[in-house]
């Protein structure tokens, strides 16, 4: 996929960064407990595109600050949709989480929308901290400051690091799509995340599973303790328009034990 600046730079004009939302639903009663915002760029020439396909290359021409500053602000005009204690989760860049101003700016948009910051769950993905731990964890203690969450992302698929969640005041941690999938045909990824979701209830921390589409999927996580799931079974990412739809439905999109 051909990208340069010009295209992103027209795509700003245009306002073709848009965000979707997907169910999270609360494994222990089945009902919606927010949404997991999801970026999504409208092509005029490709069609969507989905984040890891645009994500780096936004990043690398320096525009992350104005698409991030853009999807918040259509994030939060959907918040009338979204009714208290439902949560939105969004996911950072490492380029962000070492930015001693995005703190400010989240805190910024937030009140344009009259969104209360307790409802907002940051997702930090673990590769984030490797560059600058001291900086990273000063911008995460200033998000805890404004009330927001925050949720370790693909802890175990790489060079997991244990003091990361010593020394980072994370709320959640979130159980990777790579371990989901392989969760019903390998007894090891069984035994990884059951250990992932012991370790995160040791430390009293909010477990969320990613990437479940099937029953036999969602069973399993019930039965090892996970709180809160995600994925195709309980619904694809929606526009805001069809979150009404999504939050009327609730006792429906759940998997029954």
């Amino acid at each position: 996929m051909f990208l340069d600046s010009e295209d992103v730079r027209g795509a700003f004009l245009r306002d073709e960064f848009f965000p979707l939302f997907q169910p999270q639903v609360d494994l222990k009663t089945g009902r919606l407990a927010g949404f997991e915002v999801l970026a999504r760029w409208n092509h005029a020439r490709l069609g969507v595109i989905a984040p890891d396909s645009f994500i780096p290359f936004v990043q690398r021409h320096g525009f992350i600050n104005s698409l991030t500053q853009r999807l918040l602000s259509r994030i939060f005009a959907a918040v009338p949709l979204v009714p208290n204690p439902l949560r939105l989760s969004i996911n950072i860049s490492s380029i962000q989480l070492l930015d001693a101003s995005f703190p400010a700016r989240v805190a910024e948009a937030a009140e344009r929308g009259s969104f209360p910051l307790d409802r907002l769950t940051i997702e930090i993905t673990e590769s984030a901290l490797l560059d600058d731990l001291p900086l990273a964890q000063s911008v995460a203690k200033e998000l805890k400051s404004l009330h927001c969450r925050l949720c370790l992302e693909d802890f175990g698929t790489h060079h997991s690091r244990f003091f990361h969640l010593r020394d980072i005041p994370f709320d959640e941690l979130k159980v990777d799509r790579s371990f989901i999938e392989a969760l019903t045909e390998n007894p090891a990824s069984r035994t990884i995340v059951a250990a992932l979701v012991s370790l995160g209830a040791s430390l009293n921390l909010v477990t969320v599973a990613e990437g479940i589409e099937t029953e036999d999927q969602a069973l399993i996580m019930i039965e090892l303790g996970c709180n809160l799931a995600q994925g195709w079974l309980f619904g694809r990412p929606v526009e805001a328009s069809d979150i009404p739809a999504i939050v009327s439905a609730t006792g429906v999109i759940s998997a029954q034990r």
